[in-house]
């Protein structure tokens, strides 16, 4: 396992602050940018327009996305961009409309400039794209050699976010912890870069386990504090940093390529990638077969309402087949979680799917084991 390592460790510039998105124009006019495309959602936007700047100096056109990852959308995004000669492309709202301005920038070699109105990916920071099919499953994600230009993360928009999808990114962002220690605790001599990755990921799970409860308490009364600030800062900031300095290093393992196999359920559309993230970080620990982990995460997770089982997400119906045809699509030869230090096959992870199943069911953690928190 030697993968090329190739530090892509921040965005050319972050500012976070209540009010920065006030400096946009700002930075554009620093930047030479006189003509920009906004590409938005609804709901998010919603919530968002009342912290949008007026852009007095700025020829702006605005599109609004489809609901979903896409190369259509993407190429939508790109050729409007370029028949109108626009000279960058500025994401308002969550990851996946993050992701779709990062990739159509990339593809016209344009700034990408993001203004992130949830805390539930780190999307903002990234230098990559998860890309999805029309009907909403995991294809691949890219890479690209151009960091983003600008993030402008103002806290009091996250604090008028909904926090079913704080929890969530949260959830997103406990697993970078998991799943780079399951990689980095087994090399030799990692790298430097990789130990930068293995720190981040260590703050990721310390900082969430210390302020994600007064975070949600803040988000819950639309009000802005320390907490939420630091927990925004750690999904957004420091979960980019695991895989930028760790590269594959410190990008995914088991957890992921769980949520990517539970994307090809029609079903699992409804529940929010951290979610389905947060799921499959308990699976990774029961194929480690870390159980006394799991029961310390557990309290943890009932807290931010998080799935543990296959019911809470209402899969408690799938049968051996269907989980087999997870573990399958879990197991693909390209798939990160070969990044464990083990064999995993499709029967491995139908069998862990279906003991933490099992355990979580039984309530046997309230006899082992005890909370993190």
């Amino acid at each position: 396992m030697e993968p090329q390592i190739i530090v892509r460790a921040a965005p050319q510039e972050f500012i976070c602050r209540p009010g920065s998105w006030g400096s946009l124009e700002q930075h554009l006019q620093k930047r030479g940018i006189r003509r920009v495309l906004v590409v938005r959602g609804n709901r998010s936007w919603t919530a968002a327009e009342p912290y949008w700047p007026q852009l007095k100096e700025t020829e702006v056109h605005y599109h609004v996305y489809s609901g979903e990852c896409t190369y259509r959308e993407r190429d939508v995004i790109a050729g409007y961009a370029s028949e109108h000669q626009l000279e960058a492309v500025i994401a308002v709202g969550g990851g996946k409309i993050t992701d779709l301005v990062k990739s159509a920038a990339a593809q016209l070699k344009l700034p990408a400039i993001i203004l992130p109105t949830l805390a539930a990916t780190c999307a903002a920071w990234s230098s990559l794209s998860v890309m999805y099919d029309e009907q909403g499953a995991f294809i691949r994600f890219e890479v690209f050699a151009s960091s983003n230009a600008l993030v402008l993360l103002d806290p009091a928009v996250i604090a008028a976010s909904p926090s079913e999808l704080l929890a969530a990114g949260i959830g997103d962002t406990l697993a970078k912890w998991y799943e780079a220690d399951v990689i980095i605790r087994h090399l030799e001599a990692p790298p430097v870069e990789v130990e930068l990755a293995w720190d981040a990921a260590r703050r990721c799970r310390e900082n969430l386990l210390r302020y994600s409860s007064a975070a949600l308490a803040a988000v819950r009364s639309g009000e802005l504090n320390d907490a939420l600030t630091r927990t925004a800062e750690t999904i957004i900031m420091v979960a980019g940093l695991v895989g930028g300095f760790g590269e594959d290093y410190g990008r995914t393992a088991g957890a992921h390529s769980v949520h990517d196999a539970l994307t090809a359920i029609p079903e699992t559309h409804r529940l929010l990638h951290g979610s389905k993230v947060a799921y499959g970080v308990l699976v990774q620990l029961a194929l480690e077969g870390n159980w006394p982990e799991i029961d310390g995460l557990l309290p943890f997770y009932q807290e931010l309402g998080l799935p543990t089982s296959l019911k809470a997400m209402g899969l408690d119906h799938l049968t051996r087949e269907e989980l087999l045809k997870l573990g399958e699509r879990a197991a693909v030869p390209e798939a990160s979680i070969h990044m464990m230090p083990r064999l995993i096959t499709a029967d491995a992870v139908a069998d862990a799917v279906a003991e933490l199943e099992e355990y979580i069911t039984a309530g046997q953690s309230q006899t082992k084991g005890a909370s993190i928190l």
